[in-house]
């Protein structure tokens, strides 16, 4: 089954619902308008429970199949939150936020999860129950761990869930999958490097910190080449050296930050105890010493088997072809927090193309309309399919 086609009926409606949270974009946990829009849509459409508030912001919204809903639980998610940029598209529905625009695509995700909800409302062609997740902070703010924490799985009997992400350069109505690993933890670290500061004339008197932290930053990247295996992903990288404030004066501290990106546990601990120990040693070798903090973020984000070979079935059917849909995407080293779902229940995420737009957090991105007739269809077809209405 290709696009739907009532959904042709529905596509001016979604992409005003698209266009209006494009206007009107809300960071983080910050989701106040967005989730109050939901929610007033969802009650619209007369689903049969909608709950606020759950991760602080997010909206939960229940839909039982033609049965009452017994059997099969399954859980579709969209974010909602959108990126601290200035937006410079130009278009008539661009931000009217200074410094906040919908630079991802979360705006089209939550649209298309309505657009899903407006229609398995109307037809109910299914036995079970969907739970539609309408997640804030996503972008760094672990809006899926909030929501997790707030009982989301256990307290909706969620059984699987499933999510989509958009992907500028993939051309509109084509698909990306992978089972296991698709997208990195995301890994943070800040370190002080507390030195002996004093004239830059006399550094013999001092313990140079901008030394220590140079072999720091150069020692990481042996991490990479030479501690892990040469097919175990990792990256490494310092964003930020800060360190003294005059041409004549050796600072007393110098302090590093930056971030680290694994697609598997093992390699994600051997960086973690690698870095520690090696700005333990290199500090020690010089007689300086170090404040280490090492933040453990997004986890990798892994499908699960049968659920990825499932919905790169559906996505096939949506698209026209198993040609449209490519099943061994390479993993990105980006992060999603829909990691998080992954780690508790069975399920998968997946790319549906954006066209040729611009890239995701760039001010010049738009979510591409034209998508939202394959991403409804998928989701709706995933949930009539994984749980048939019985005759």
């Amino acid at each position: 089954m290709p696009v739907i086609n009532r959904l042709a009926e529905f596509h001016d409606e979604i992409t005003a619902w698209r266009r209006d949270f494009h206007e009107n974009p809300e960071i983080l946990y910050e989701t106040h308008r967005t989730a109050a829009r939901v929610a007033e849509l969802l009650g619209e459409f007369g689903i049969d429970d909608v709950t606020t508030g759950i991760g602080q912001t997010g909206v939960v919204g229940v839909i039982k199949g033609k049965n009452g809903g017994e059997g099969k639980t399954i859980a579709l998610r969209a974010d909602m939150d959108a990126l601290p940029l200035t937006e410079i598209t130009g278009k008539e529905w661009a931000s009217k936020t200074d410094g906040a625009m919908h630079a991802c695509g979360h705006d089209g995700h939550t649209a298309m999860l309505l657009g899903t909800a407006k229609y398995l409302a109307e037809t109910r062609n299914f036995d079970g129950t969907v739970v539609l997740i309408f997640q804030p902070a996503e972008e760094g703010g672990a809006g899926a761990k909030a929501m997790m924490d707030d009982g989301l799985m256990d307290r909706w009997n969620i059984e699987e869930v499933y999510g989509l992400h958009n992907m500028p350069g993939m051309p509109v109505g084509e698909f990306a999958i992978r089972s296991g690993p698709l997208m990195a933890a995301t890994d943070e670290f800040e370190i002080t490097i507390n030195g002996l500061g004093g004239h830059a004339a006399q550094p013999h008197q001092t313990v140079d910190p901008i030394v220590v932290g140079s072999q720091i930053v150069t020692g990481f990247q042996s991490i990479v080449s030479r501690n892990r295996k040469p097919l175990d992903s990792a990256v490494i990288s310092v964003t930020v050296f800060e360190a003294g404030s005059a041409f004549n004066i050796i600072p007393e501290t110098a302090t590093l930050r930056g971030t680290v990106r694994t697609l598997s546990t093992e390699t994600r601990e051997l960086c973690e105890v690698r870095i520690k120990k090696m700005v333990e040693s290199i500090c020690e070798a010089h007689g300086a010493t170090a404040d280490i903090n090492y933040m453990k973020n997004y986890p990798v984000c892994s499908n699960h088997a049968a659920p990825t070979a499932f919905a790169a079935k559906i996505a096939a059917e949506v698209a026209g072809g198993e040609d449209k849909v490519n099943t061994e995407i390479e993993p990105s080293m980006g992060g999603e927090d829909f990691a998080y779902y992954l780690e508790d229940r069975p399920g998968a995420f997946i790319f549906a193309g954006n066209g040729d737009t611009a890239k995701l957090h760039n001010p010049a991105y738009d979510f591409n309309d034209e998508l939202i007739p394959y991403g409804c269809s998928y989701f709706i077809k995933l949930v009539e399919t994984a749980m048939p209405a019985s005759a």
